[in-house]
C-alpha cells in the first residue's frame, strides 16, 4: 500500500504510515475522497522503506512547540555539559565523580547480580555490561518501537557517557587507587576490583592504559554523534513547525 501523504510503500496491514507517521483512518476522515488519491500498491510511485529512515525523526502535520522548545533546551544543556565530559582526561575520573555516575551505579551492580549464574567471571564483567545494555535497550526501544529519535539521540548521549564513566575503572587495574564502593581500594580486598580481575585473567593487565583510552575515545565519538544526532532531528522539527506556521498566515 501507498501512504497518501509521503508516497512511502508501506505494508498492507499497518494502520499507520513507519515514515510520516500518519494514521490512515484519521488521515482519509480529515480528506475527502476527491482531494485524496486511493492508496494504490503500483510499486512504481513509490520510495521502499530504507534503514537510513530508522535514524530519521518522524515528522507529523503538527509539532508541538512547547515539545520542540524544550527539546532544544535540553540539547542546550546536554552541549554544554558534554563539554566537559569530552576534555577531561581518563585520569581526571571526571565521569565517575559526576552525577551521572550515580545513574550507572544501580545497573553496574544489577549487572552483577543478573549475569551472577553465569559464573564468576561473567558475573564480574556483568557490571560493566549491565550500564552499558541499559542506555543502549533505551536507545533500540526509542528508535524502533516508538520512533523517539530525539529521544534516541538521547539515550545513545548516555551510553556515550557510560563508556567514559567505566574508562577511569579500566585504568585503575594496575594501580588500584580508585575508592570503590564500599569505601575501599582493589588493594585492600582481594579480585574487588572488577576490572583487575578482568583483565588478569584474560592476560591483558598490561593494557589497561590503551583499554581506557579506547573506551574513553568510543565515549566521546558517541556523544558528538548523538549531539549531531539530535540537532538534525530538532531542526526538522522547527522547520515543519515554521514552514506549518507560515501557511495558516
Amino acid at each position: 500500500m501507498i501512504c497518501p501523504k509521503c508516497g512511502s510503500e508501506t505494508g498492507e496491514n499497518l494502520i499507520e504510515c513507519m515514515r510520516c507517521g500518519i494514521v490512515f483512518s484519521k488521515y482519509y476522515t480529515l480528506h475527502s475522497a476527491h482531494s485524496v488519491p486511493t492508496p494504490t500498491s503500483t510499486p512504481a510511485q513509490t520510495r521502499a522503506f530504507t534503514f537510513r529512515d530508522f535514524f530519521w525523526p518522524v515528522v507529523h502535520e503538527e509539532v508541538d512547540p512547547i515539545a520542540l522548545a524544550g527539546r532544544i533546551l535540553l540539547l542546550t544543556l546536554l552541549a554544554l555539559w558534554s563539554l566537559k565530559f569530552v576534555f577531561s582526561t581518563v585520569e581526571s575520573n571526571y565521569a565517575g565523580a559526576s552525577f551521572m555516575h550515580l545513574v550507572n551505579l544501580p545497573f553496574h551492580e544489577a549487572g552483577h547480580i543478573i549475569f551472577s549464574p553465569l559464573g564468576r567471571f561473567i558475573a564480574v564483567l556483568g557490571g560493566t555490561m549491565g550500564q552499558l545494555f541499559m542506555p543502549a535497550i533505551c536507545l533500540v526501544v526509542l528508535l524502533i518501537r516508538t520512533r523517539d529519535v530525539f529521544g534516541a539521540a538521547v539515550a545513545q548521549w548516555w551510553l556515550a557517557e557510560s563508556f567514559m564513566d567505566i574508562a577511569p575503572y579500566i585504568n585503575d587495574a594496575r594501580d588500584l587507587n580508585l575508592i570503590l564502593l564500599g569505601g575501599v581500594t582493589g588493594r585492600e580486598v582481594a579480585d574487588y576490583h572488577d576490572w583487575e580481575y578482568i583483565l588478569r585473567h584474560l592476560g591483558m593487565l598490561h593494557l589497561d592504559h590503551f583499554l581506557a583510552n579506547l573506551a574513553q575515545t568510543v565515549g566521546i565519538v558517541l556523544m558528538i554523534a548523538a549531539l549531531v544526532w539530535a540537532a538534525s532531528s530538532i531542526l526538522i522539527q522547527f522547520v515543519t513547525w515554521r514552514n506549518v506556521a507560515s501557511n495558516r498566515k
